[in-house]
């Protein structure tokens, strides 16, 4: 390539403001480059205006162009040179539309360049054919003023783009809300629009030293987002133009690496591809499949950049959409309604992102401490008497269990709060029985509701229809979709009054079966049928200009038509909220009926779900690679704020084998939600079927994760306060270390459990990775000193491997068969020392169950130190429930020298010292309630 060659090219870039060092000789002022100080209102300067950029390097193309021409080193058609000069991997998609060819014809109509590439592999999506040429055209910045918060500013668009009633004038709103959250919001200037009826915390003053710094692009308009402390640009929203219709909404940018995650719910690895994806955002009740989009929508998205900062947008838009990724690397988000409504965090680490994300969209709710137990669940035990039977084979062999749930099955016909007069007589003395051993009930509910029983035989039903509680086709009348039921009405949870029916049917329900948690299901909502029992009438919302890609090719596939009417707007807008509608109604109903904190785990859900419930992975199948991929699930769920979630362990379809049973609970043990569930007509898969080995080892892991639950709880407490993340990914804690970006086959609990399961059939090791440090085997306290490696481990049928990172002191408590009877039981401190022979650990304790104790006062909260081979512990909040719990034991890994004696509050105290360096003091006795140092000389 010629210098004059490089030189387009480099000013080609400029233009698309890509970050690419510029040849000193054509160097190009960038737009907004220019010191403005960020954030004071004033056009960036525009006597390099994009206008002029265009002209130059249109001049300059057209030049290469006549040359290249006349030296007939060009194939095919004559092409125009502003279109040759965009990268394949910078083409941004102007006909994203499915099952269209797109011809130069088709094209060109919407004024784009068309360049045929060779086609992708089979089922994916290539360099697109027909991209935006530089200059087409966008809005303009035409004004931008100061306001208390930010600025405001007025974008016009002066050519129609290709898509029905075209918004040609746009508001603007900047708020730089806090020092590392900035907000941007572009709206319809003059008619309002449908927002996400999500609360969001309002900024009351301008952020003063904010971490990052804004310009603007005017005309083509955009937005450039830099990070001040490395000069890294995190948006540049000028690569594409932007486009607002009032049913298709599209804005891309670079993006500053291609380390990206998030945008759920979908299963594949934790770290996308950026090679032409599409991830569909719209709610699907659809088995776990690669490329399809699933059964909840979380817009958001967390990237790490070079040199390990990291930053997360989140767009709230609850519409169907889609995020197309591509190698640039670039994004594109497209919804069809709503608003472009962005949130962007500055972290600058990852775990600081997601507490950001969680400052605007709630922290999640503190879970009952039962809820960590172990669960048992499966469709067709057929009667209450076999789920005894179950029940009572877990207690003969004394395998840990919290909660014992039902599915479908219990219910007379499948109807919501009714039970099975013959098969279920004996449900309520169940139920009686778990509560006298401390354990817990939770069965399913559907949010489809019979329509079909002579009048005066359903309440739930004559009662939602006389108040007019549920989903209603354009003409009033209640939409009838088909589930589990037969034909069914959908109640329609954005309407409050849905509430209160809900929390009526919920409270004569638990009259008779008294039970403690609830399973929502089929809440995208699901339909057996696409749309309704009549269909969907024609129109723009259940046939709109553009639909994303989604399962079906319809936004009715498989649902309840988009127009059906709710209460606060139509379902086209409200559609991927259901699950979140549904569960909030669910958790407040819970509330008022036991006066404890609520347990509600959720298939659908959206931003803000993990204030009202958990979540689990959907419907499985019993296959390694469903195990395997259950640890991205787990882990994106983590940053969407939802932590209690997990898998179904040994999978829900399909037939299990041991083997794989086994592994399968070892992993699932250290889920933060552990339920194993299984299909009808498949055998029963609960740890009591398999021979003595196979049990063992399951019941041994139920009882390390058992041992691990004051952890755990306190992962949860920090989790609710400050939006930790539970299951975290190793890159969280080594965002440094390029090696763990791509890590999804193992995982922490908090900063300091490090979990590496088996998830290949027929072996005795596993290769995991052990990031830089010192690390200690869970069991036995030997230490391993590593580099940053790949280490071979070994990992026998009945052997899961966990590692305590140096530093940490982890509290444990001597696992009994229930939540109740573990935290009685003596408490048992791991300390794993650093190389510089210090530690620190926590814990929360409370009663595990009651409302708010954190917030009304009724907790302890303990700090643990070590340092100079003094060990203490101080209580910083102290309550009654403490005086009941002893301090038993303390491990400490990592002790290089024999001590000669141990002294307890200045006392000596016999220990014992093993050559791999740990020492253990036991028979403490110390009450939670009082500090205590304990030293070794």
């Amino acid at each position: 390539m010629s210098r004059g060659d490089t030189c387009i090219t480099q000013m080609m870039k400029s233009y698309q403001k890509l970050r690419t060092p510029q040849p000193a000789a054509c160097q190009v002022e960038e737009e907004g480059a220019a010191p403005v100080p960020a954030g004071h209102g004033k056009l960036a300067p525009w006597w390099v205006g994009s206008g002029l950029l265009v002209a130059a390097v249109l001049l300059s193309a057209i030049t290469v162009w006549v040359l290249r021409q006349v030296s007939g080193s060009w194939p095919g058609p004559m092409l125009p040179p502003k279109c040759l000069l965009v990268p394949e991997s910078h083409r941004f998609d102007c006909y994203p539309e499915r099952h269209v060819v797109v011809t130069q014809e088709l094209c060109e109509s919407r004024g784009c360049c068309f360049i045929e590439t060779p086609p992708p592999a089979e089922g994916k999506r290539g360099v697109p054919w027909c991209f935006y040429p530089p200059d087409f055209p966008s809005y303009t910045l035409e004004s931008l003023n100061q306001t208390a918060l930010g600025m405001v500013g007025l974008l016009v668009r002066r050519q129609k783009a290709y898509y029905p009633r075209d918004i040609e004038m746009l508001r603007l709103d900047v708020e730089f809300e806090t020092d590392t959250r900035l907000h941007i919001k572009i709206t319809d200037a003059t008619n309002p629009r449908y927002e996400v009826p999500l609360e969001v915390p309002q900024a009351t003053k301008r952020a003063e030293n904010p971490i990052y710094s804004l310009d603007f692009s005017r005309d083509p308009f955009g937005v450039l987002l830099r990070r001040r402390a490395t000069g890294t640009v995190l948006l540049n929203t000028t690569v594409a133009p932007l486009i607002f219709a009032d049913q298709f909404l599209q804005i891309s940018t670079s993006l500053p690496s291609r380390f990206l995650y998030g945008l759920g719910e979908h299963r594949g690895s934790l770290l996308h591809s950026l090679d032409w994806n599409t991830l569909t955002l719209w709610a699907r009740d659809v088995s776990p499949t690669e490329t399809f989009n699933l059964y909840g929508a979380h817009p958001f998205y967390l990237l790490m950049e070079e040199g390990g900062d990291a930053h997360g947008v989140f767009l709230l838009n609850s519409n169907a959409m889609e995020v197309a990724l591509q190698p640039a690397p670039g994004l594109t988000w497209r919804t069809i309604g709503g608003v472009l409504d962005f949130y962007i965090f500055l972290g600058p680490n990852p775990n600081m992102v997601i507490q950001q994300y969680q400052q605007v969209i709630g922290f999640p709710a503190m879970p009952p401490l039962w809820a960590l137990g172990f669960h048992l669940c499966r469709w067709g035990y057929g009667s209450s008497n076999e789920t005894w039977q179950t029940v009572k084979a877990m207690r003969n062999y004394q395998i840990p269990q919290d909660a014992q749930w039902n599915d479908i099955d219990y219910m007379d016909g499948y109807r919501d709060f009714t039970l099975d007069p013959q098969k279920f007589t004996s449900l309520p003395s169940l139920v009686e029985d778990l509560h006298k051993h401390g354990q817990h009930y939770v069965m399913i509910l559907d949010p489809g509701i019979s329509s079909t029983n002579p009048h005066g035989s359903y309440w739930p039903f004559d009662e939602g229809l006389r108040r007019g509680l549920f989903l209603n086709t354009t003409q009033g009348q209640p939409l009838i979709g088909q589930v589990w039921p037969g034909s069914t009405a959908y109640a329609d949870f954005s309407n409050p009054d849905t509430h209160q029916w809900w929390l009526e049917n919920l409270q004569r329900f638990h009259a008779h079966v008294p039970f403690d948690g609830l399973w929502i299901d089929m809440n995208e909502p699901s339909n057996f049928m696409d749309g309704s029992k009549d269909g969907c009438p024609p129109g723009e919302l259940d046939s709109p200009p553009y639909t994303p890609a989604v399962l079906g090719d319809s936004l009715s596939a498989k649902t309840v038509c988009a127009s059906a009417k709710q209460k606060v707007s139509v379902h086209y807008n409200l559609h991927n909220l259901y699950g979140l509608m549904e569960a909030k109604a669910t958790a407040s109903a819970l509330i008022q009926i036991r006066g404890k904190r609520p347990f509600v785990i959720s298939r659908s859900t959206f931003p803000s779900q993990g204030r009202y419930s958990g979540h689990w992975l959907g419907d499985n199948r019993s296959q390694w690679k469903d195990m395997s991929y259950s640890i991205p699930g787990l882990l994106s769920f983590s940053l969407f704020g939802i932590p209690l979630v997990g898998a179904d362990i040994c999978g829900f379809s399909g037939s299990t084998s041991e083997e794989l049973c086994t592994r399968w609970t070892q992993l699932g043990a250290f889920y933060p939600f552990a339920r194993n569930h299984n299909t009808q007509n498949e055998k029963a898969q609960d740890p009591t079927v398999f021979s003595p080995a196979a049990r063992t080892a399951m019941k041994d892991v139920l009882l390390t994760r058992y041992s691990l639950l004051p952890f755990l709880y306190t992962l949860f407490h920090r989790a609710h306060l400050h939006g930790d993340t539970v299951a975290r990914p190793l890159f969280f804690e080594f965002p440094r270390d390029v090696a763990t970006l791509g890590l999804d086959r193992q995982f922490l609990w908090g900063r300091s459990l490090l979990v590496t399961p088996v998830l290949e059939p027929g072996v005795d090791s596993v290769t995991g990775y052990i990031p830089r440090g010192v690390w200690y085997d869970f069991y036995r306290g030997s230490s391993v000193n590593s580099s940053g490696e790949m280490l071979k481990m070994s990992a026998p049928l009945e052997h899961l491997n966990l590692h305590i990172r140096e530093g940490a002191i982890l509290p444990t408590q001597k696992p009994g068969t229930t939540s109740e009877v573990t935290r009685g039981n003596p408490l048992r401190l791991i300390v794993a020392l650093s190389s510089s022979a210090t530690a620190w650990g926590d814990l929360f304790w409370d009663d595990g169950e009651s409302l708010d104790t954190f917030e009304r006062g009724s907790y302890s909260y303990l700090v643990f130190n070590v340092t100079q081979n003094i060990f203490t512990s101080t209580i910083l909040h102290a309550s009654t429930e403490a005086t009941e719990v002893t301090i038993g034991t303390l491990s400490i890994f990592g002790v290089r020298e024999p001590p000669s004696k141990v002294l307890l509050n200045g006392q000596e105290k016999p220990f014992s010292y093993l050559d791999n360096q740990v020492l253990t003091v036991s028979d403490l006795g110390l009450s939670l309630s009082q500090g205590f140092s304990l030293q070794w000389l």
